[in-house]
């Protein structure tokens, strides 16, 4: 092609839109001339290699009327430069396309930005494809617009495939309309694009929640959308097919345990396109898991911990007067203090509430407040988060949501935290908590039964109990009788716990002597129940023949015995510590302080043994 424009060959420079005019003959013309001379023929390489380029190139002023076209152009097209310049390229734009790309064409000029965008161009033989044209502008140093340079591209194949892939999913859709399950559809980057009529019915929701990028958030439990996250994207990394479970919000506000599987679709080249999930509701499978997970963990807490007795032994006053107690307060939901000492059998009287109660069919949870660290009885009680805190690899019921329905058994409640008592106090009041590393309120129906050998009126006084918590848990306290308050009951104790335990070796007593009856009698039983039963159970290990008998030194005989035992023990142990003290202040030379002084050779701060010296009536000298 001997010229790029229809009057003539172009002027020098002419495709940068730039002419170069001849420079005046100077004293250095002669350089300028040969510089003038390589700069235009190497411009007219440019204009022939341009001009014949396979690919469409055309050039634009900056009103944007075109002045150039490469000879790809005309070829494909048919026109001719005459026809092409100025606007009569527009002839070769298929008329429904026209309007719109001069509008887009007319916003990029005005933008004087790089742009794009496409339209049907009308070929030679009259058929129309597809092109996608790009536009740049090219300035003078200091930022005119000269020209704008543009080449286009056919994309007839890219824009079918689309079409194609929007028809099919457009009846894929329509499919999953007609399917009454909820499913989506998620693009690898986790995005949701599109939920199905049933998904959106159920919910509530529609694309326009969809769109706006927080629909998780709206209809998913608070407490599973991090975990669900956390699942979806290791699901997504491994690109096959998996599964995960949440709690999604119905449309009446219920939330509802779905089980959600993930299917990968990929594309020719094996790439992930998208990501069709499917929801399942599993939530009455869910319940009823957890509840009879719950009722395991107590089974199996009943089993391994070794029970007191299996049923309540005595026919004394005081009993009686606790059983009266039981059988009035069971029926109802209040909160139940049991106070006693160690080993009288407060569990049996929680146990026999529980029993008692219209919750009997659920769960009863036992909780001993002093056997947990002070920082884990709150995780304990109350559940905790998966990363709470350090070792919180996974979600973790407490024991509240485990008793829900039931009733929940605190042992030990004076050994309670003064931070958990507070969360406990919430719980009596308003019958919700939160988890631990969670901000969502749980609620629940449990009925708590407490028991403590402690004074708490003394514990309030001390300040390590709170006043407010006491009150709450003392709605309806049961004091249990000590076993020496109810001593006409050890007869009926030690033939239970005889016959149970000489069952449980495969022996058979027949007679209990008179001498150990009158031992147990005697003796004032400082563990109560607990200290009876293992006694026999030893015993009756030991037993040779059908009497049972046990030998009197596993027992003090009289309490004056045993504080005459204790205050002997006293009194050598102050021997013992006087004689320390003397040999010290007599190694010091007297001196009380001081790197040699008899405080630090008993390893003593000064001022405990100088109060230890005034207690013993000990001198320097």
């Amino acid at each position: 092609m001997a010229s790029l424009t229809e009057n003539g060959p172009t002027p020098p420079m002419a495709i940068s839109g730039v002419p170069i005019e001849r420079p005046a003959i100077t004293p250095h013309g002669e350089i300028l001339s040969r510089t003038f001379e390589a700069t235009k023929e190497s411009h007219a390489e440019l204009q022939s290699f341009v001009a014949m380029m396979p690919a469409i190139v055309w050039r634009a002023a900056p009103d944007g009327t075109r002045d150039f076209h490469n000879q790809a152009w005309h070829d494909y097209t048919g026109l001719s430069p005459a026809q092409a310049l100025g606007w009569g390229w527009q002839s070769a734009v298929h008329p429904d396309d026209l309007m719109r790309m001069l509008s887009e064409w007319e916003v990029i000029r005005k933008s004087g930005k790089a742009g794009k965008l496409e339209c049907r161009v009308r070929r030679f033989d009259g058929q129309y494809r597809w092109f996608e044209f790009h536009c740049v502008p090219f300035r003078r140093d200091f930022g005119e617009i000269v020209c704008w340079y543009g080449c286009s591209f056919d994309v007839e194949e890219r824009k079918r495939l689309d079409y194609c892939l929007r028809r099919d999913e457009t009846e894929l859709r329509n499919v999953t309309d007609a399917i009454c399950d909820l499913i989506a559809i998620v693009a690898p980057d986790e995005t949701l694009l599109y939920i199905n009529r049933c998904f959106a019915d159920y919910t509530g929701r529609d694309m326009n929640d969809v769109k706006a990028g927080n629909f998780r958030e709206l209809v998913f439990h608070p407490d599973d959308i991090q975990g669900m996250q956390n699942d979806r994207q290791a699901g997504l990394r491994a690109g096959v097919p998996f599964a995960l479970e949440a709690r999604l919000r119905r449309r009446d506000g219920e939330y509802r345990w779905q089980r959600i599987r993930y299917s990968p679709v990929r594309d020719q080249e094996a790439r992930i396109s998208r990501w069709y999930t499917t929801g399942l509701d599993i939530h009455d499978e869910k319940v009823v898991s957890v509840r009879l997970q719950n009722e395991n963990v107590a089974l199996r807490e009943e089993i391994t911990r070794s029970s007191m007795f299996e049923e309540i032994v005595g026919s004394s006053e005081p009993l009686q007067r606790v059983l009266t107690q039981v059988a009035r307060v069971a029926t109802s939901d209040s909160t139940v203090l049991i106070l006693g000492e160690t080993g009288t059998g407060k569990e049996l009287i929680a146990r026999a509430v529980h029993a008692h109660s219209p919750r009997s069919s659920k769960a009863f949870i036992r909780v001993n407040c002093a056997a947990i660290p002070p920082s884990l009885i709150a995780s304990e009680l109350f559940g905790h988060e998966k990363g709470a805190f350090t070792g919180a690899v996974q979600k973790r019921l407490g024991r509240f949501e485990a008793a829900d329905g039931g009733t929940l058994f605190l042992d030990e409640i004076g050994d309670l935290p003064g931070e958990t008592q507070i969360a406990l106090l919430r719980v009596l009041q308003e019958r919700e908590f939160e988890r631990v590393g969670s901000h969502h309120a749980i609620s629940v129906d449990v009925r708590v039964v407490a028991a403590t050998n402690r004074d708490l009126i003394a514990s309030v006084r001390a300040g390590t109990f709170r006043q407010d918590l006491f009150y709450r848990l003392n709605v309806f306290p049961i004091q249990i009788p000590s076993l020496r308050d109810r001593a006409s009951d050890i007869p009926l104790l030690v033939e239970y716990f005889i016959e149970r335990y000489a069952r449980k070796v495969g022996r058979r007593i027949r007679h209990v002597s008179n001498e150990t009856l009158s031992l147990f009698k005697n003796y004032d039983w400082p563990g109560n129940i607990r200290e009876l039963q293992n006694v026999i159970e030893r015993g009756v290990i030991l037993c040779d023949g059908d009497t049972f008998a046990i030998d009197e030194n596993w027992l003090v005989k009289t309490p004056q015995a045993r504080v005459q035992s204790e205050q002997a023990l006293d009194a050598a142990l102050s021997r013992r510590e006087r004689e320390l003290i003397q040999d010290a202040l007599a190694a010091s030379g007297g001196r009380i302080s001081g790197p040699s002084g008899a405080a630090a050779r008993l390893k003593l701060p000064r001022q405990t043994l100088a109060s230890k010296m005034k207690t013993l009536g000990i001198r320097r000298g």
